[in-house]
């Protein structure tokens, strides 16, 4: 089975490379979409602005060399045509063929939703490096309630399609004039603008459809754009839109639930010897998550040129992601029971103890058992919906460029962003009779095989003999309101050619408000259950080499119905959950460009001013909360030097020293994110203060052919104010309980840490329309301060979070007038996702393969074919605890996606 799944893949990836004598290479932008020369590519490239008169793979890739090439920093550059001829779906899949760059396919440790959300620099945590939108702040909110909760810097890129990009920079580097918040560098999305465009009246439409191999869905896809500009080139109106739904069906098994320690007068350790403090699988077993994702939006940009001195731009964003889902959970809790008490028969329980977990786990029912087995369940099924799972993202901005003289230019932004997270969420819980059973563990790269007798039909009993729920209603407003001003005064010197000066002012607030849901007396009725909506977990099951197939389940319309027929979410408001966070900041800075023939750079200083205001509920009394206050004030000085020598006409060595800042994640400084069931979880720490890192780059790049190059980086990153996870015992309001519980928390802490690496990278045009291109990073990251309650102070486990050893992209691409394909496989190594009281989850190494094919049909018309996630990818992730061997995690299959289009210009 598994050999024909390593098979298939690459077989349809040449299916669709074979296909492409019928389907066509298209562009990504709106305008010229024949192949131009690389002249062209050179021309346009001394121009301002992301340039959209440059079409076609090889002159694309032109087009970004250049840029690359000719920066005074270390900058990796992403033009509109690399996205068009790649199945990128949304920015963050263009971001991850860069070197030095790492996604993820979630915002935390949710597990992965088939479409990359979550970019970061160099192998550190997402929070360390900065977004914006043509050199602005932007907000995002998630759809998911622990990344609504626990987050507010990191920005989700599932709310910005790639039809957005003129061009995006990744900024590895740093200098005075970029806008502070990315210790690990700043990644730039800059849109087309209306007077870029060469005709008078532009547009172009995209029209297609999805196929999501899970669920067996076909979706629509569409964006378009109409552009506008006067003949005087003096006004442009620019509209872009888009509509994008994909229905997701996620087969999974998920381990990782609860593993805890085994009792000492439990069962288990009765029946086992050796195992008692040793590991066992608390709760774990399938899980099916179903939802459907509509990303809608647009972006309409105006710009007016009263004289040829000023340029005035004007643009508006809207973006909005509706997510309604439910992961559907058939937990096995026999290890819950016969291992956290005592009671049960041992000579009902046998299983077998290696490495300090208990890796398998059998148990029978005994004759006339009666009130014993009563009090125990086999296993919980439970409902997790959310019928109402949105995030969104808007801004408003203006810029402003004045020449005053031919020595002086003076520019400016003034706009606001915001950004919302929303999601009600409800379970139906059901706790099943017990019917014995257990489960086999074959080591972490593979999954648990369960046995849970009379999983194949409903039933209810044991624990408790009523259906329960809980939930509740978050929601979280980011918002930011920002000025700043900039100038540039060019000089009659030598070796300084111009200074960079400027202000910026900004007032950031984060709110999240949390309601409890409340359920009706009528819930606990049988009596109500849904009953007509009972139906079986799908057979795709078997991609992941576990069972699971077939079990029961609630469809999600049933559930939904149930949930407010017997519920609201006009319940007890969760104060222990709410905050509000308000930072205003104020930075300066001045940078000196300088260069003579053969190099150039630049040094500058940036001052900042950070206040944080912490507004977090606290218990004051029993059952009573109040509002405290947390004040910090931090001004910072980050100095930064820039060089790049032309050591031959051909090669190009760079150096940078610079000292950056993040600020910590919002949701970290306030946020609390409980486990009711497993009693534990993550509170925030209003007193975390800022991440700093110093850092030192050195490269060389050798451009050894026309659209070729190969080139090398070494990084070093030493961070102060690294955030860990420290451990701590706190009371709560336990929802399920329905009182309140001492919990087992982690809680951030600041400790130090350091990041060091290799970027390799190689591209290369080949004769007859062919190219390749390949990059490799190697990065070390891990803690240094061993803070005492940690897992690198107490366990030794200094991993930092988010670092992946190895991470690799290869790829080749062939074009002509008609017809192009691409085709590209992407990897990155394990890496920890994050800790808690109960051990570390390591997310195993996973690669994608996607390709791209089309074909030009007439002048206007291009039809196109893209495949991702072509290999249907294994997410994988490992469960690390001291004192025992790796445990088995989380298992997920999203499937494959294959898009059709067709595209159209005029």
């Amino acid at each position: 089975m598994k050999r024909n799944l390593t098979v298939k893949p690459i077989a349809v990836a040449v299916a669709m490379l074979m296909a492409g004598a019928s389907f066509s290479a298209y562009a990504q932008n709106a305008v010229e979409k024949e192949v131009k020369p690389a002249a062209a590519a050179d021309a346009a490239d001394g121009a301002e602005g992301p340039q959209v008169v440059v079409t076609g793979i090889r002159a694309s890739l032109q087009q970004s060399l250049n840029q690359k090439r000719n920066s005074d920093s270390f900058i990796e550059v992403i033009t509109a045509e690399d996205v068009g001829k790649m199945p990128d779906k949304n920015i963050a899949d263009s971001l991850q063929r860069i070197p030095g760059v790492s996604v993820a396919a979630a915002g935390g440790n949710e597990g992965s939703f088939g479409e990359n959300d979550r970019v970061a620099l160099r192998g550190t945590p997402f929070g360390l490096t900065l977004t914006t939108f043509n050199g602005h702040s932007v907000s995002s909110g998630d759809w998911f309630a622990d990344n609504i909760i626990g987050g507010g810097r990191s920005v989700s890129f599932s709310l910005f399609p790639s039809e957005l990009i003129g061009r995006v920079t990744v900024h590895k580097g740093s200098q005075a004039n970029l806008l502070e918040g990315g210790a690990e560098g700043v990644i730039d999305i800059e849109s087309r603008k209306p007077l870029d465009f060469k005709k008078p009246f532009s547009g172009q439409v995209s029209l297609g459809g999805v196929y999501s191999s899970n669920s067996g869905k076909k979706d629509p896809q569409f964006s378009g754009m109409l552009n506008w500009k006067n003949d005087t080139n003096t006004l442009g109106v620019m509209l872009q839109g888009f509509y994008q739904k994909r229905s997701l069906s996620r087969v999974g098994q998920e381990n990782g639930v609860w593993y805890d320690e085994v009792k000492p007068d439990s069962a288990v350790a009765g029946a086992i010897p050796g195992s008692a403090g040793g590991r066992v699988n608390y709760m774990g077993g399938t899980a099916w998550f179903e939802q459907v994702r509509t990303r809608k939006g647009g972006l309409l940009d105006v710009q007016v040129k009263p004289s040829s001195d000023l340029m005035l731009d004007f643009s508006l964003f809207h973006s909005e992601l509706d997510a309604p889902n439910i992961n559907h959970n058939f937990i096995q809790t026999v290890g819950l029971e016969t291992g956290s008490k005592g009671g049960y028969p041992v000579g009902n329980v046998n299983g077998t103890y290696r490495g300090g977990i208990v890796t398998g786990l059998h148990t029978t029912v005994p004759a006339n058992c009666g009130t014993i087995c009563d009090g125990y369940s086999s296993a919980v099924q439970e409902e997790f919906s959310r019928p109402v799972a949105e995030s969104k993202s808007d801004f408003f901005n203006v810029d402003a460029k004045y020449r005053v003289n031919d020595r002086l230019t003076v520019s400016g932004k003034v706009g606001t962003t915001k950004g919302v997270g929303n999601t009600q969420s409800g379970a139906l819980g059901i706790w099943m009779p017990w019917t014995g059973g257990g489960y086999t563990q074959n080591g972490a790269d593979h999954g648990v095989i369960y046995d849970t007798p009379g999983a194949d039909k409903f039933s209810m009993g044991g624990r408790q003999a009523t259906p329960y729920t809980y939930g509740s209603h978050v929601t979280a407003n980011d918002k930011e309101t920002y000025g700043q001003v900039d100038a540039i005064l060019k000089l009659d010197h030598t070796v300084i050619n111009s200074i960079e000066f400027g202000a910026r002012v900004a007032e950031h607030k984060r709110d999240l408000r949390s309601i409890a849901i409340n359920d009706y007396a009528s819930l606990s009725n049988p009596a109500n259950l849904p009953m007509n909506g009972l139906t079986s977990f799908p057979g795709k099951f078997n991609d992941l080499g576990v069972n699971g197939a077939g079990y029961w389940t609630f469809s999600q319309d049933s559930v939904n119905q149930w949930l407010k027929a017997n519920s609201d979410y006009n319940g007890k408001e969760q104060f222990q959950s709410e905050f509000q966070i308000k930072e205003p900041t104020q930075a300066l800075y001045a940078m000196a460009n300088f260069g003579s023939e053969g190099f150039s750079g630049n040094f500058g200083l940036r001052y900042v001013r950070t206040k944080e205001d912490v507004n977090r509920y606290e218990i004051t009394a029993p059952e009573q909360y109040g509002l405290k206050n947390y004040t910090s004030i931090y001004n910072d000085f980050l100095p930064s030097a820039n060089l790049r020598l032309d050591v031959t006409k051909d090669i190009v060595g760079r150096f940078g020293i610079s000292r950056t800042m993040a600020r910590p994640e919002l949701g970290m400084m306030a946020g609390l994110d409980l486990r009711d069931n497993q009693l534990d979880g993550n509170v925030g720490n209003p007193n975390l203060r800022p991440i700093y890192a110093n850092n030192a780059d050195i490269g060389v790049e050798w451009y050894f052919a026309p659209k070729s190059m190969l080139s090398a980086d070494l990084f070093y990153s030493s961070l102060d104010g690294y955030v860990t996870y420290g451990k701590s015992k706190t009371t709560f309001y336990n929802q399920l309980q329905k009182k309140y519980t001492e919990y087992d928390t982690s809680t951030p802490l600041n400790t130090t840490g350091e990041v060091r690496g290799l970027e390799l990278a190689y591209v290369q045009a080949l004769p007859n329309g062919f190219g390749v291109n390949a990059n490799y990073t190697y990065t070390d990251g891990k803690e240094t301060g061993k803070v005492a309650g940690s897992t690198c102070g107490d366990q030794g486990d200094c991993t930092m979070i988010g670092t992946s050893k190895n991470a690799y992209n290869i790829g080749a691409f062939f074009e002509n007038a008609k017809f192009s394909a691409r085709l590209t496989y992407s990897y990155r190594s394990e890496f920890l996702n994050g800790t808690s009281r109960r051990g570390a989850a390591y997310q195993a190494g996973i690669g994608t393969l996607s390709a791209s094919i089309a074909y030009q049909l007439t002048e206007n018309l291009a039809i196109t074919l893209d495949g991702k996630d072509l290999n249907n990818p294994l997410s994988r992730s490992v469960v690390k605890t001291p004192g025992s061997d790796d445990m088995p995690g989380a298992f997920y299959k999203n499937g494959r996606q294959i898009y059709l289009a067709l595209q159209g210009k005029m």
